[in-house]
């Protein structure tokens, strides 16, 4: 019997811990799903399978701390073929978002009832492995968090804070009906500082899980961009994507921000998480709150949507997502932020909406189409393609899409090549050229804003826990993905 179950030849390994550069040649042996030894010339005669790294990096398996399946399809649909695009973009492990209210499964009440189902729904279908972060839209929900932690490994939690007076897409609503909470309740700030308090409560109570346990926030100001809607649909001189950024400005992120680090300070919670920072004024924000209120441990994440487009560079009005899409001259801020080492994790924000659904009866119409896109298969090659043009070290890349997030979110088994750990790995081709076409996607979403992009690096092959699941870019196999409790 062969004593290494996969080996894979000559890969240039990048590890986020080593210094910068191009890694020399090794060969990686896995038993069990997980990695046994990284050393040059590994005898290849007692290994059951062999595969020819070709000299392509490989990076561990990018943990995309940030998707939504089943936000605009059923969950299971979702589950499947969202999976397989995340296979696509060199992703091993999908953190995606969840919550009870209209949407996903339109249903509210206790999580207790709730999350059950979420995992009975994806299970045995995703292609590469998963783990859900919770959003408490209830008082009942607060209290149901030690449960969540200790009887599903659930680590992490969201607050949406424009969800109080505003609606998912632009409009207002109402909120009772939006988000299916009880009358008597409000989704509102003092909301959200009670949320902070009961993850506070489950990491005092929880010791074990504590350096896990964090909260993230979506920043953005509900009154302002209701107020700005009004104004630029009244205006009229905007249309399209412009006019979305302009609806819901930069400053209304920055504002967010400002109040949600407060929050943190006075409930005491330390592991706080800034989602999908699009903006100078949103970055500038979430720096001065570092400086302010230096014993809160916050990470910041952006989106490789937000680095890779702007609103005159995607691709139609399917680039609607929320935070919106910026000016150039925003998306070069935000390089300049994950150059200096100001950004934690990029993540994809992965939301597929098909064209039947995204659009309105008036396809031209920016307040009428739906928000979020699929990006997924972009995170790894689009990072890797733009971000080592502009002097960002592969290393970086690695901590970036793997390392940091797998770490914050207690993936204990994920986040890095090395002995004992999961065997998730992204074969990389850094010399690839080819151009973004969404008939090319395993999405079902049938567009994409990135839809002629000029990529300069490619996913080859993605492997999850030593199954190969992603051969010379094509899905291959069956879904063995796995629901992953997490801190444990």
């Amino acid at each position: 019997m062969a004593s290494i179950e996969l080996l894979l030849k000559s890969v240039r390994a990048v590890r986020p811990g080593d210094a910068d550069g191009t890694p020399p040649p090794v060969d990686i042996a896995v038993n069990d799903g997980k990695i046994v030894r990284i050393a040059p010339d590994i005898p290849a005669d007692d290994a059951a399978e062999v595969v020819d790294g070709r000299g392509l990096l490989a990076f561990p398996g990018v943990v995309d701390a940030h998707q939504h399946w089943g936000i605009y399809n059923e969950l299971a649909v979702d589950t499947a073929t969202e999976s397989r695009a995340a296979a696509q973009g060199g992703v091993t492990t999908a953190l995606t978002y969840m919550r009870t209210g209209q949407y996903y499964l339109n249903k509210g009440g206790s999580y207790r009832d709730f999350f059950p189902e979420v995992l009975a729904a994806s299970d045995g279908k995703a292609y590469v492995d998963y783990a859900f972060h919770l959003a408490p839209m209830s008082a009942q929900h607060i209290g149901e968090i030690p449960y969540l932690v200790e009887e599903h490994g659930v680590t992490s939690f969201k607050i949406f804070m424009f969800y109080g007076s505003h609606g998912l897409h632009g409009r207002s609503t109402s909120q009772s009906d939006f988000l299916m909470i009880p009358e008597n309740e409000r989704y509102d700030l003092a909301h959200f500082e009670f949320v902070m308090r009961g993850v506070q409560n489950a990491r005092e109570i929880l010791t074990d899980y504590a350096p896990h346990l964090s909260l993230s926030l979506h920043c953005e100001t509900a009154e302002i961009m209701t107020a700005y809607t009004k104004l630029v649909e009244q205006d009229g001189s905007l249309t399209g994507l412009r006019a979305y950024s302009a609806s819901r400005p930069p400053h209304s992120e920055g504002l967010a921000v400002t109040i949600a680090s407060y929050l943190a300070h006075e409930t005491g919670l330390p592991n706080i998480n800034l989602l999908h920072l699009t903006s100078r004024k949103a970055m500038e924000a979430a720096m001065t709150m570092a400086g302010t209120f230096p014993h809160v441990d916050f990470r910041r994440e952006v989106t490789i949507g937000h680095l890779l487009a702007d609103v005159d560079t995607a691709h139609g009005l399917g680039g609607k997502v929320n935070p919106p899409l910026r000016e150039r001259e925003d998306v070069e801020a935000l390089w300049g932020h994950v150059l200096a080492g100001n950004v934690d994790w990029v993540v994809s924000d992965h939301a597929c909406c098909k064209d039947e659904m995204k659009f309105g009866a008036d396809r031209d119409d920016i307040f009428l189409a739906k928000s979020g896109f699929g990006g997924a298969e972009y995170l790894l090659p689009g990072l890797v393609g733009e971000g080592t043009k502009r002097g960002l070290s592969l290393q970086a890349i690695a901590r970036l899409t793997s390392a940091n997030p797998a770490r914050r979110y207690g993936l204990l088994g994920k986040g890095d090549l090395a002995e004992g750990l999961d065997a998730d790995i992204a074969l990389v081709d850094p010399d690839a050229s080819w151009t973004v076409r969404a008939a090319d996607s395993e999405s079902t979403q049938e567009y994409t804003p990135f839809e002629g992009f000029a990529m300069t690096a490619r996913v080859t092959d993605t492997f999850v826990r030593g199954a190969r699941v992603l051969a010379d870019g094509k899905i291959v196999g069956g879904p063995t993905g796995r629901y992953v409790p997490r801190g444990r």
